[in-house]
């Protein structure tokens, strides 16, 4: 792993000045996707991903910042058919997964492959850079909420404080705010589901080590040594509100380690196997 935590205080306060000194300020025009001055700080953090294969990603800023000023990164990768199945590919909603987003990173490094081209995907593989930037990384956003409690599924209102005072018992790593869409990083997530409009939605999680899918489609059986089993369904999770409520399937792939990166090997596998399960199902 390239990241070691926490920072002493002194290197957290040299990566935040040079961060807020080199990042483009809210309503400016975003740098350069090769520029990148997002990638130093990240490759301190996420697991075997370096500020140059960072870089090499081609992520650029959303248009959306973070809490704490982070761009939420974003890469649009069209095909040349422009009726080829439409896939939303999110990582790092929880601070605390890093490998969830390394492994879209990863992921990234592919997109030139037969098989990928054959898909329109969006990708995001770090929808929450506050948690993940802490001083120790964290599930929740800079304001304490956990965003994948924070959808509007039908009567949120009423089910998910219930379900957060009552089943966690106040847990505040499962705080989902005081209303559903309050974060800009949720508010992301939907706003681009409304436009990409995707076929499915693949959100990457760790680290139960398993496959969870909500939706019409028949799910995976298995992704490399990823098997299928329903982890259930939440008040205010994307699972819940899109693959149950939107009608927009959800593949949730939770990685087993939240620290460790599976083998390369592994992780190809994954790939693969989730490229041949699209390319039956969509």
């Amino acid at each position: 792993m390239t990241c070691q935590f926490p920072l002493a205080p002194a290197r957290r306060l040299l990566a935040g000045a040079l961060l807020a000194s080199s990042l483009p300020l809210a309503g400016a025009a975003p740098n350069a996707a090769q520029d990148a001055p997002w990638c130093a700080r990240l490759a301190v953090r996420l697991p075997n991903i370096s500020a140059a294969e960072c870089r090499q990603s081609a992520l650029a800023p959303s248009g959306v910042t973070s809490h704490h000023g982070f761009p939420i990164l974003e890469r649009d990768i069209a095909p040349a058919r422009a009726d080829a199945p439409r896939v939303l590919l999110l990582g790092g909603i929880h601070g605390d997964e890093l490998t969830a987003s390394a492994l879209v990173f990863e992921w990234l490094k592919q997109m030139d492959t037969p098989a990928a081209q054959a898909m329109h995907w969006k990708v995001a593989p770090l929808l929450n850079p506050d948690g993940l930037l802490a001083a120790k990384p964290q599930r929740v956003n800079a304001r304490g909420v956990d965003l994948n409690r924070n959808f509007p599924t039908p009567g949120w209102q009423q089910e998910a404080p219930r379900y957060w005072a009552k089943v966690t018992r106040s847990d505040p790593r499962r705080y989902p705010g005081k209303t559903p869409l309050s974060e800009p990083e949720s508010r992301w997530i939907n706003d681009t589901i409304e436009r990409f409009r995707p076929d499915l939605i693949v959100s990457v999680h760790a680290p139960f080590g398993v496959l969870d899918f909500d939706g019409h489609l028949h799910p995976p059986s298995k992704f490399g040594r990823l098997l299928y089993r329903s982890v259930g369904v939440y008040p205010g999770s994307l699972g819940n509100y899109s693959g149950r409520h939107k009608q927009v399937p959800v593949l949730t792939i939770e990685l087993p380690h939240a620290l460790a990166m599976p083998s390369d090997a592994e992780v190809r596998r994954i790939w693969h196997d989730m490229l041949e399960w699209i390319g039956r199902n969509l």
